[in-house]
């Protein structure tokens, strides 16, 4: 047994995190139906006006505002209809003083007309229309390149591609979308206990959790998920595993990090790479460790399924999506009185799993071991270092999984 000498805070394993994120620079081609979610990495111009011609706003009549400029319900303007025109297509007739041409909305404006009247201001009188109200020049018809004008910077290198942003790119054309590639995430447990799921399960073993929980967090914060097997507790095992996932832009096992006799990821770091922290003063996941192995990050994350899990929420998700370039993460918090009395460890700050019943916060940790501490929870309540009670009825802000 090798135990802890020390530990750093939360806040400075965080300092250390951010001071190591690279982020992602290679890039990708992706359809533009693949785009949303990911991050720009080219700014894109404009190749075009859009709209591309001046079209209605409304359904309605195309008219020349001269001709409506005194009409109303006591007075009305009769105008000939000379055509009707509808999306996709382009009228081949002129609107000239006198006459008007019925439009649809979206529909482009025919040539001499320059307002629209809305149906709802006009009245059919067979082959012409009775106008009840004044238009003014310009009135209910959208400009060409009143929404983006041929030129314009429609995304930059770095936005996010929000829906909006996706549909600005298929408004001006574009099939595909240049983004940063998602950085692939080697995912992988140590343990000679672990075997997969699915597989027979033998006196003293037990199913892979944390491969499948740390993959889904991956894939839910901007990752490329890349899973490998089982690794067995020995210094040779592990560092064939640390070579094996090479290629990664990040990697994340599980397991081996603690100070048992065959916690042995120290030491196979050491064969490869350099240690920035190893235990952290929190309550679950004291035994986390980062570390570079020939450059590439590596979180070495603790066996326990509950403690696995929340320190991919609390450190492993802001630093990936770093990497990724993605916005950082903001859950949904509320505030919610506390079910019961909390008693936390002293000097480690403790991230307490609940459930949200009634309006109250009710407490689901059950252990570091127990994956239903957080399957059955709703979110979690963070507990400083220098408390040690939080009472029942106290009202605590409760961060949504």
């Amino acid at each position: 047994m090798r135990p802890f000498t020390t530990t750093i805070s939360l806040d400075e394993a965080r300092r250390r995190l951010d001071a190591n994120v690279r982020p992602i620079a290679r890039t990708e081609t992706v359809r533009l139906d693949e785009a949303a979610g990911r991050v720009a990495a080219a700014d894109v111009h404009s190749p075009i006006d859009v709209p591309p011609f001046a079209r209605s706003a409304m359904d309605g009549y195309a008219v020349v505002a001269r001709d409506v400029a005194g009409a109303s319900k006591a007075g009305p303007v009769r105008l000939h209809l000379v055509d009707r025109v509808y999306t996709g297509a382009v009228s081949s007739r002129v609107v000239g003083r006198g006459t008007c041409a019925e439009i649809a909305t979206g529909a482009p404006v025919p040539a001499g007309a320059d307002a629209v009247v809305m149906v709802e201001d006009t009245a059919r009188a067979g082959d012409d229309v009775d106008v009840f109200a004044a238009a003014g020049e310009g009135q209910h018809i959208s400009r060409a390149g009143a929404d983006i004008v041929k030129g314009d910077a429609v995304v930059r290198s770095g936005d996010f591609l929000t829906p909006g942003r996706v549909g600005a790119l298929a408004a001006i054309g574009r099939a595909e979308a240049d983004v940063f590639a998602k950085p692939r995430v080697a995912i992988l447990s140590t343990g000679n206990e672990v075997v997969d799921p699915g597989a027979p399960l033998a006196p003293g073993q037990i199913f892979d959790v944390n491969r499948f929980t740390l993959g889904a967090i991956v894939s839910a914060h901007g990752g490329a998920a890349e899973f490998h097997r089982p690794a067995q507790d020995s210094i040779d095992a592990l560092v064939g595993a640390l070579d094996a996932c090479a290629e990664a832009d990040l990697m994340v096992f599980s397991g081996g990090s603690s100070v048992g006799e065959r916690d042995l990821i120290v030491d196979a770091v050491a064969a490869r790479g350099e240690m920035i922290f190893h235990g952290i003063a929190v309550r679950p996941g004291k035994p986390t460790a980062f570390a570079l192995v020939r450059g590439t990050p590596f979180f070495g994350m603790p066996g326990n399924p509950t403690s696995c899990l929340s320190n991919a929420y609390i450190l492993l998700v802001p630093f990936l999506r770093a990497v990724a370039r993605l916005p950082p993460y903001a859950p949904r918090r509320v505030q919610v009185p506390l079910g019961r009395r909390i008693a936390s460890a002293v000097n480690r700050h403790q991230f307490y799993t609940v459930r949200l019943r009634d309006g109250v916060a009710e407490p689901a940790f059950k252990g570091s071991g127990d994956i239903t501490s957080l399957s059955r929870a709703d979110g979690y309540i963070e507990i400083p270092a220098n408390t040690s009670v939080v009472e029942e009825g106290t009202v605590v802000d409760v961060t949504l999984f």
